[in-house]
């Protein structure tokens, strides 16, 4: 049975760049996104009181009018208000872009979330922890600055309610994320289902104070399949609603795989190609359904 390894991002000593619990937990966070494509984060930068408020305030964002929700739009694609599916009626969410910048919370909710703006800089923190301890382990820590600057997210929050009798118990269909590195946080009830590299499917269990670090197509297409991109999905099996954000990074620019990575064992999989853009051609309706979007836009 596949179970999720977990990795302790509390203790500052594995925190200090260079030092020897930096390396071991750089190697560790490595290891499991390319065995797994995610893992367990313990991380207490957000507390327990600032996270009670923030799933407070997206569950009144949640409980709005449809028709004050569907006000949250964007020109990019996925972005906005999603909900209201037919054949995923448990689900809806919003997102916004630039989630780390104050600006960029005051357009998606003015002032309905006052709690998310300091939450996401936070965890914002731990996916540039992450990103930096995977270029530093693969020894190509010299792309990260350039990599850095393009850095652009994407936070959703997203609601599943609880199915009624005779509905249909899947939160959401399996799908592989598309950005770079993905954070997702849960409010306790679970239901994230995770397909290991053997096929089999497994359900996470998370403790309210843990994270999952996962990544996304932009991750493996970059590492040249080291790191992989699971698919995921959510199954609804109680009678709670269960409330994530999910914090995902994308690049506004192109991304490339490093020489590095490539060699006569591993050739060059995928070609470069502007992160965004695969956004848009994966929204396309006709591309959801593909067994590798990444392949079919950008495979060699």
């Amino acid at each position: 049975m596949h179970k999720l390894p977990t990795t302790d991002f509390t203790n500052k000593r594995n925190l200090k760049p260079g030092s020897t619990s930096w390396l071991a937990t750089s190697i560790e966070a490595t290891r499991a996104l390319e065995q797994y494509g995610c893992f367990i984060a313990e991380f207490d930068k957000v507390t327990p009181d600032l996270n009670d408020a923030v799933f407070k305030g997206l569950q009144d964002l949640f409980d709005l009018p449809t028709e004050v929700k569907v006000q949250n739009k964007s020109t990019k694609p996925l972005y906005g208000y999603v909900g209201q599916i037919p054949f995923i009626p448990l689900y809806e969410s919003m997102g916004f872009d630039y989630s780390n910048t104050h600006d960029g919370v005051k357009s998606f909710v003015d002032v309905m979330w006052p709690n998310g703006n300091e939450a996401f800089r936070l965890v914002a923190e731990l996916e540039e922890m992450v990103t930096r301890m995977v270029f530093e382990t693969y020894g190509v820590e010299k792309y990260l600055d350039a990599h850095r600057k393009m850095v652009t997210y994407l936070c959703r929050g997203m609601k599943y309610r609880a199915p009624e009798k005779n509905e249909t118990n899947m939160g959401f269909v399996p799908h592989t994320d598309k950005d770079f590195i993905t954070v997702l946080h849960q409010n306790g009830v679970n239901g994230l289902e995770v397909k290991a590299r053997d096929g089999q499917w497994f359900t996470v269990e998370l403790k309210p104070s843990s994270y999952i670090v996962m990544s996304g197509d932009g991750a493996m297409a970059w590492s040249n399949e080291r790191l992989y991109s699971p698919f995921h999905r959510v199954t609804m099996n109680g009678n709670e609603s269960r409330y994530s954000i999910a914090q995902f990074s994308f690049l506004e620019g192109i991304i490339e795989t490093p020489k590095e990575f490539v060699d006569e064992d591993n050739p060059l999989r995928f070609k470069p190609f502007d992160h965004l853009k695969y956004l848009e051609f994966y929204s396309r309706e006709e591309n959801r359904t593909l067994e590798s979007a990444l392949k079919a836009y950008c495979g060699v």
